[in-house]
């Protein structure tokens, strides 16, 4: 008679042969970046909140910045699958680094919600190219704004990287839903 919690031996040698079988590593996930298509209207209502209270600090400040980083003559449609998601990495990447300078004590309770959400985004994201596009070469086009991306860390003050970073969250937020979309962003 078997006890609730008790494992027969046999069921146990079963199971060590079937992870000897099927290595963890190979049974990989499948990238999904499903949940990024469309996002749900509290996590929007939380990252336009931080925008436009960040918007508020920029006012007050004496912040002077020319940085164009995302101003490009292409739009992320135009790249592959996987272009895309190497753009919307680097966003986030940098509106991440951002979100988590030090800040007025109001802002950063504000920005807790978004960075834990681009967070989440960057490392699904991170998922999808070790999973999908682990020596993908990037095109030219993407290759130029990322050489543009590291001259700007290289030159720019972080008050402008970060106000670049914020005031752009939302055409992120579009990178993300067309590298989300895949083939299907237009």
């Amino acid at each position: 008679m078997l006890r609730l919690g008790f494992i027969p031996p046999l069921a146990l040698l079963l199971a060590a042969s079937l992870g000897t079988a099927f290595p963890q590593h190979d049974l990989k996930k499948s990238c999904s970046l499903f949940k990024y298509q469309f996002l749900v209207p509290h996590e929007l209502k939380a990252m336009q909140k931080m925008k436009e209270h960040f918007e508020d600090i920029m006012l007050l400040s004496d912040r002077k910045c020319n940085t164009r980083l995302f101003h490009r003559k292409w739009s992320p449609a135009e790249l592959s699958v996987p272009d895309r998601v190497m753009l919307v990495e680097a966003e986030l990447d940098l509106t991440t680094d951002m979100l988590g300078l030090p800040a007025d004590p109001s802002f950063t309770e504000m920005r807790q919600q978004p960075l834990a959400f681009l967070t989440q985004a960057r490392e699904d994201l991170r998922g999808c190219m070790a999973t999908e596009a682990p020596l993908h070469q990037p095109s030219r086009k993407l290759r130029h704004w990322l050489q543009k991306l590291q001259m700007a860390k290289k030159t720019e003050t972080a008050g402008c990287l970060e106000a670049s970073a914020i005031l752009h969250l939302f055409q992120v937020l579009n990178d993300l839903r067309c590298a989300a979309l895949r083939e299907q962003c237009t």
